[in-house]
C-alpha cells in the first residue's frame, strides 16, 4: 500500500469472487485484507513523496479499514479515492481539508463531516451508511454525489445533517434510500439537486425531508430516474419507454422560504403522508413549480405566501378539501398539464379554502382576465360572492340570493335586460286593460300603457306617466310591484356596474 500510494497506483485486495468482495454481504474479511486506520490517516496527512514522474494518491479497493479513521482537523493533499471498501468504525473528518474524495461502494458506520472543506468534490455514490452522515456547515468546493446510496438513522433520528452546507455545484441524489430525516436547513447549492427516483423515509418523525431556507440557484428535481443505466441517465430525464423509479417520499417536506432559481419539479413524485405531515412550500419563491405529482391520500399540502410565476399542474395532483392551504399564494400564469376545466379550478379553490377567503378567487380572476379569459374571469368572481353568502345573515343571503337570481350579482347583466323586458311586455299588456282616470282633469299627456309601465319600472327618470293618471283596486298593488322590482333591478345592476369599474 506504501509502494502504491508513491506511485499512485491502486492497491487492490479483492478476492475475485463478488459475493465474498461485496463490502455489504455478509462474508468476515480476515487480517489479510485489513488495514489499521493509523496507517491510512499516516499516509493521507505526512505520507512519502511521489515516485520521479508519479502523483501521489491513496487508491484502494476491497480493503478493510480497522478502527477509527480520524483526519478531523488534518489538511489532505493527496486524491482520495476508496471503492468496495469496507470501514470497521466511523470515519471523521470534521474541518478538515481535501482536495478530492471518492468513497465508492463502501460500507461505513458513520460519516463525521462538520465544516469539512473540499476543494474538489466529495463522491459518495452507493455506499451504505448504517448510523447516518454529518456534514453541517460543510463547504463542497464543486459536485457532491450521493447517487444509490443508502444511509440508516443516527441515534437523534437524522440520516444526513447538513443544515447550512454549500455545494458549488450540482448536489446529486438520485436513487438515493435514507431511513430518518434529511436536513438541509439553510443548504446552499450552487447549480442544481437532484433527488430523482430517490426514496426519502422517515417512519418515526414528521419530516422526511427539512430544508428550509435552502437556496438552489437552477431546479430542484423531486422527479423520476431511469433504471438500467443509472450513469446514462443521471441528471437528465429518462427518455420514453425507459423504466423509471419514481421520487418516494413517506414522510412530510418542508421546504419553507426557500429560493429556486429555476423551478421545483416534482413530477410523478409520490408522497405518503400521516394527517399531521405535511408539503410544506411556505414562502418558496422559484419561476416555476411543476406540480404533476401523485395526489397525497392524507396530510396537507401548503403553498401560504408562496410567490411563483408559472403554475404548472394537474387536476389530479392536488389533494381534497382541508387538505390543501393557498392563502397568500402568488402565480402569474396557469399552465394545466392536461384536462383542467374552470369547475375543477373552482372546486381546487374550495378545497383550499374551508373557510371563507376573496384572496384566492380574486388572485384565479386576475390571472385568468390577464391571459384574455374575462368571461372564465367573471365566473371566478361570481363563484367568489356565492361563497361569500354562505357566510352572511339571513337578511343579507336574502338579498344575495335575488342579487344571483335576477343580475347575478352584476357578472351577466344580460339578465336585468330581459326581466326589464319581460315585466315591461308582460304589466304594458296588462295596464291596457287597466281604468286610469286623470289625476287633474284635462291635464297631462295621452295614455299610453307601455310608457306608464315603463315609468314605474324605471327608477328616478320620470316620463311624466305615473304622476298623471290614477289606478284603483288591484292595479295600484300591481304598480307598487314594479316600482320595487324596478329598484331591485336597478340596484343590481348599479353593484355589478360599481365591481366592473373597480376592476378596470
Amino acid at each position: 500500500m506504501w509502494q502504491a500510494f508513491r506511485n499512485g497506483s491502486v492497491y487492490d485486495l479483492r478476492a475475485g469472487d463478488s459475493a465474498v468482495d461485496d463490502p455489504h454481504g455478509g462474508h468476515a474479511w480476515g487480517p489479510e485484507r485489513s488495514v489499521r486506520a493509523r496507517i491510512v490517516a499516516w499516509l493521507l496527512l505526512a505520507g512519502p513523496p511521489a515516485l520521479d514522474g508519479r502523483v501521489s494518491s491513496l487508491k484502494l479497493q476491497g480493503v478493510q479499514i480497522t478502527d477509527v479513521l480520524d483526519l478531523a482537523g488534518g489538511t489532505v493533499v493527496p486524491y482520495v479515492e476508496m471503492k468496495q471498501c469496507r470501514f470497521e468504525k466511523e470515519v471523521l473528518l470534521p474541518e478538515a481539508h481535501f482536495t478530492t474524495v471518492r468513497l465508492v461502494d463502501c460500507s461505513v458506520p458513520r460519516l463525521e463531516g462538520a465544516r469539512v472543506h473540499t476543494e474538489g468534490d466529495l463522491h459518495l455514490p452507493r455506499c451504505r451508511f448504517h448510523s447516518g452522515i454529518r456534514l453541517t456547515d460543510a463547504h463542497i468546493g464543486t459536485d457532491l454525489l450521493l447517487n444509490q446510496a443508502v444511509v440508516f438513522r443516527d441515534r437523534r433520528g437524522k440520516s444526513i445533517m447538513a443544515d447550512g452546507m454549500s455545494v458549488g455545484q450540482d448536489l446529486q441524489a438520485e436513487m438515493l434510500e435514507t431511513h430518518g430525516e434529511m436536513s438541509l436547513r439553510g443548504a446552499t447549492v450552487g447549480v442544481s439537486f437532484s433527488l430523482r427516483g430517490s426514496l426519502l423515509s422517515n417512519t418515526r418523525g414528521r419530516l422526511a425531508l427539512n430544508a428550509p431556507q435552502m437556496s438552489v440557484e437552477r431546479t430542484l428535481y423531486l422527479t423520476p430516474a431511469g433504471l438500467g443505466n443509472p450513469l446514462q441517465t443521471s441528471g437528465s430525464t429518462p427518455a420514453r419507454g425507459t423504466r423509471v423509479q419514481r421520487f418516494t417520499c413517506v414522510g412530510g417536506i418542508r421546504l419553507d422560504d426557500g429560493r429556486f432559481g429555476d423551478a421545483i419539479d416534482l413530477e410523478s413524485a409520490r408522497f405518503t403522508l400521516e394527517n399531521d405531515q405535511e408539503i410544506s412550500l411556505r414562502r418558496v419563491q422559484t419561476p416555476e413549480l411543476r406540480f404533476l405529482g401523485e395526489k397525497p391520500q392524507r396530510g396537507r399540502v401548503v403553498l401560504s405566501g408562496a410567490k411563483v410565476v408559472n403554475l404548472i399542474d394537474k387536476s389530479t395532483s392536488w389533494p381534497g378539501p382541508g387538505q390543501l392551504r393557498v392563502g397568500g399564494f402568488q402565480y402569474e400564469n396557469l399552465i394545466p398539464f392536461g384536462s383542467f376545466p374552470l369547475t375543477r379550478r373552482l372546486d381546487w379553490i374550495a378545497a383550499a379554502t374551508p373557510e371563507y377567503n376573496p384572496e384566492p378567487y380574486e388572485r384565479l380572476a386576475t390571472v385568468l382576465r390577464n391571459s384574455g379569459e374575462d368571461a372564465d374571469a367573471r365566473e371566478v368572481l361570481l363563484a367568489k360572492q356565492r361563497r361569500r353568502r354562505e357566510t352572511l345573515p339571513f337578511a343579507a343571503k336574502t338579498w344575495g340570493v335575488i342579487q344571483d337570481w335576477t343580475v347575478a350579482y352584476g357578472y351577466r347583466p344580460g339578465r336585468a335586460a330581459v326581466w326589464m323586458a319581460v315585466l315591461w311586455a308582460v304589466s304594458a299588456v296588462a295596464f291596457s286593460h287597466a281604468d286610469h282616470p286623470r289625476v287633474k282633469p284635462g291635464e297631462g299627456p295621452h295614455w299610453d300603457a307601455a310608457l306608464f309601465t315603463l315609468d314605474l319600472l324605471l327608477p328616478v327618470i320620470d316620463l311624466g306617466q305615473s304622476a298623471s293618471w290614477q289606478l284603483r283596486g288591484g292595479w295600484q298593488w300591481l304598480a307598487a310591484v314594479l316600482v320595487l322590482l324596478g329598484w331591485i333591478l336597478a340596484t343590481t345592476v348599479a353593484a355589478g356596474a360599481t365591481r366592473l369599474l373597480r376592476r378596470s
